[in-house]
């Protein structure tokens, strides 16, 4: 089998350069089938698993179309934005606009990355200086838009990477206003880890034909991630996360919860019980979370507490683990979070702690990704039962303060011990009625001058 290289790809020497110095060496699958695809100009519809280079497989081709237009002026009207690549997350755009720029490195292109949570007033210096390579997120992009700082008239090439993540996170209104504004002249490309029938649907909407190409089924995981299931119980699983973080293959974990309150409680947990962990989630300012993900890739910080606003755009190097403090509602999901680690063939470990109220979850995720995921009980220590307080006898004598409990009182009174039981043979006695007792003093006699003297005229 011959095998291709990035040469045999028909890209420029000033690229190919930049991936030598970047560590490629051969394509993958994906980039193997998109890039010429890419260069003829189709619109294109790409779906692999995550992990295996999707990022290179748009940009390398989209640098090589652009070429041609590169300059070194100054000017901006020299460096109009002539590419368009939109993406849902901050943190994705961050990793695209990097990629970029280092495959680029040896050209005049430029590009530049805009997202919110920022102030917009940073960006716009940058803008006004001229991009051919614009990396975006929707709502941030209608900012700029709005604010007339950015014109999409020039756009050649347009990509939407992780579209269905995008329609999941409520994008969609604003991505029709994007598109709206755009040259109906153009190339238009969709990479994504799964293709659902909304998003086929979409791609009938803005592409032209669009060539449908997909190196492994969907929503597929690797085959080169170990997956193991714990079942446990909800109380006890810190204590195992606990346990697996002290293991040999835990130098740098990133730890999935569902919820940005718990990520943080973990985070602080952890922290008190001396683990290097921070956390990164949506609550968080855009710096917060750019510091503490450069942080865990310089390896500061070993644990890193993650929600699913990370599960996509996260891309480590030989990360060797990722553990699932609660696992996914939505399946799809479950297969974004372990697609961080195992990335470009190397090997990776994805553990999930799987508590009962969350096991109807697990059979939604082995149906979709057609495996059966090794399930173990958790072995936990159990810490010794407390030994039973001495309890001491009760005082009933006298005593100072209120530590003398005070004496109980009979459960009944003993003059009622014996039942009354009524004597019907005994006569009832008769009712005396009481007299009425004397009110007052008595009455003084009336003197005869005031009595009245009876009637005798008849």
């Amino acid at each position: 089998m011959n095998t291709v290289s990035f040469a045999d790809l028909k890209l420029a020497p000033q690229i190919l350069k930049a991936l030598t110095e970047s560590g490629y060496t051969t394509p993958t699958p994906i980039q193997a089938q998109a890039i010429p695809l890419v260069l003829e100009g189709n619109d294109l519809m790409a779906g692999a698993q995550t992990g295996t280079g999707k990022t290179a497989a748009f940009a390398l081709p989209l640098l090589q179309k652009l070429l041609p237009h590169a300059s070194a002026s100054t000017s901006p009207a020299k460096h109009p934005v002539r590419a368009l690549i939109l993406v849902p997350t901050r943190e994705l755009a961050v990793q695209v606009e990097e990629s970029v720029k280092a495959y680029a490195k040896y050209t005049n292109l430029r590009s530049l990355v805009v997202f919110g949570g920022v102030d917009i007033k940073t960006q716009t210096p940058h803008l006004k200086t001229g991009v051919e390579i614009l990396v975006a997120t929707p709502g941030r992009l209608l900012d700029h838009i709005e604010q007339k700082t950015v014109l999409l008239n020039t756009v050649q090439v347009l990509v939407l990477d992780e579209a269905d993540r995008m329609l999941d996170m409520g994008f969609m209104p604003a991505l029709k206003r994007i598109l709206a504004l755009l040259p109906r002249q153009r190339q238009s490309l969709m990479f994504s880890a799964t293709f659902s029938d909304e998003i086929k649907k979409l791609s009938e909407e803005f592409m032209n034909y669009p060539t449908l190409i997909e190196v492994a089924r969907s929503n597929a995981s690797a085959d080169n991630i170990t997956q193991k299931v714990y079942l446990v119980e909800q109380s006890d699983k810190h204590q195992l996360l606990a346990q697996l973080l002290k293991g040999d293959d835990a130098k740098q974990v990133i730890v999935f919860t569902k919820t940005k309150l718990t990520a943080s409680r973990l985070a602080h947990q952890l922290q008190r019980e001396g683990v290097s962990a921070d956390a990164i989630h949506g609550d968080k300012s855009q710096l917060e979370r750019m510091q503490a993900l450069d942080a865990f890739k310089q390896g500061k910080v070993a644990v890193l507490i993650a929600t699913d606003v990370a599960a996509r755009g996260l891309d480590i190097d030989h990360l060797p683990m990722v553990i699932n403090y609660e696992i996914p509602h939505a399946a799809e999901d479950y297969v974004h979070r372990i697609g961080r680690t195992g990335r470009a063939g190397a090997s990776g470990t994805a553990i999930s702690l799987v508590s009962p109220e969350e096991e109807k979850y697990l059979v939604e995720i082995e149906k979709l990704i057609k495996t059966q995921i090794n399930k173990e009980k958790a072995d936990l220590p159990r810490h010794p039962a407390r030994p039973q307080r001495e309890v001491r006898p009760e005082r009933h004598e006298p005593s100072r303060g209120y530590h003398t409990p005070a004496p109980k009182k009979p459960s009944h009174d003993p003059w009622f011990d014996k039942p009354y039981v009524p004597n019907m043979s005994a006569p009832a006695a008769p009712i005396k009625k009481p007299e009425a007792p004397a009110l007052g003093k008595p009455k003084a006699a009336i003197p005869a001058l005031f009595q009245r003297k009876p009637n005798t005229a008849a």
